[in-house]
């Protein structure tokens, strides 16, 4: 449904966009994630018709979006980042407005708004003054602007921004709903936003994509190991040879997690601050557990810690989280000219 070939946008010196690429199917929802100057705004600027590339393609429904820029914004909706709303107008008036500026008129006119207004919730606050509504509904209504026309993709930028805990909570909601039959791309420096509301990203940086997919893709392509933490009760060394010598471990660490020994042997002292016997073998630590890439030995650590009589506790796997990829990706990428943005801003 949205498609970007080799996207390069300059603004004087400044490279904001660099030979970016990716591809969003129909009814996915991409989350576009980078720091602050990365390139987002300049990319969705592009794909909106707002600024034309200074070299690449991109295309929306099939519609490239320079030579063919008004079948591809006809089925486009974009709520741009700080979106104005007008708070001498009603909410039923703002969005008549933008359904008029996209071609409907009369009962069309009517129609749409209506359509609008039930999706985004608005129904209670229609005929309300936007100056009068708290910053959660007037984002709603600028929600709902994009919406007006029923389109077929939605470029959101930025959507939460300035909301409080409870107003993200509602517009992530929003737009989750809206993606049912929509192709959606998500513009955002929030970490949570992604993990929460989308089903594909491309991570930006420096005006280039440094990683893209699914977040379990992005995430099994940065792992260069698995890894493990295991919940051990039993004497330390036992269990540290136990684990390291399972096929494909590479390495064993164990961390300070200890509990109170149990029992009599705890109740025991020689005075002298030395571990009255016994006591070793209520002894529980975490053990983190370093895998070779793409093997799974859970089975055969269980199989290990039993055999030597040590009591298993817990075992899990620890992926890298959505921060951790995001980070990651962004300090492992190269400079360049991109590097001249700066104030947070995709160019000028």
């Amino acid at each position: 449904m949205i498609r970007v070939q080799n996207l390069t946008k300059v603004y004087g010196e400044t490279i904001a966009v660099d030979h970016v690429s990716f591809h969003v199917p129909q009814g996915q929802i991409l989350g576009f994630l980078g720091p602050n100057g990365a390139g987002k705004t300049t990319a969705m600027r592009v794909l909106t018709g707002y600024t034309p590339p200074t070299s690449g393609r991109a295309s929306v429904g099939g519609h490239d979006v320079v030579t063919e820029s008004r079948e591809a914004r006809r089925i486009l909706g974009y709520l741009p980042e700080n979106a104005p709303v007008y708070g001498e107008m009603t909410v039923r008036g703002f969005l008549g407005f933008f359904a008029e500026t996209k071609g409907f008129g009369g009962v069309a006119r009517r129609a749409a708004v209506d359509r609008a207004v039930e999706e985004c919730g608005l129904e209670e606050a229609a005929e309300r003054l936007l100056g009068n509504l708290s910053k959660g509904y007037r984002q709603r209504a600028a929600l709902a602007q994009a919406v007006v026309g029923d389109p077929k993709v939605l470029i959101l930028d930025e959507p939460t921004v300035g909301l409080d805990p409870k107003q993200v909570r509602d517009i992530r909601s929003l737009i989750r709903k809206m993606a049912d039959r929509r192709t959606v791309i998500l513009s955002t420096h929030i970490l949570p936003e992604v993990s929460l509301t989308c089903t594909r990203v491309a991570i930006i940086d420096r005006g280039r994509i440094v990683a893209s997919g699914t977040p379990d893709n992005v995430q099994s392509d940065l792992e260069e190991s698995n890894q493990l933490i295991a919940l051990i009760q039993g004497p330390p060394e036992q269990a540290e040879k136990a684990l390291a010598d399972v096929d494909h471990v590479r390495a064993v660490q164990a961390k300070a997690r200890e509990t109170p020994p149990q029992g009599e042997a705890a109740r025991e002292s020689d005075g002298m601050g030395r571990e009255p016997a016994g006591a070793r073998h209520s002894v529980t630590r975490e053990y983190h557990i370093t895998v070779a890439r793409k093997h799974d030995v859970r089975a055969s650590l269980s199989r290990a810690v039993v055999q030597s009589g040590l009591e298993l506790l817990e075992l899990r796997s620890v992926g890298l989280s959505l921060e951790d990829i995001f980070i990651h990706t962004i300090t492992r990428s190269d400079g360049g000219p991109g590097d001249a943005q700066e104030g947070g801003r995709d160019g000028p």
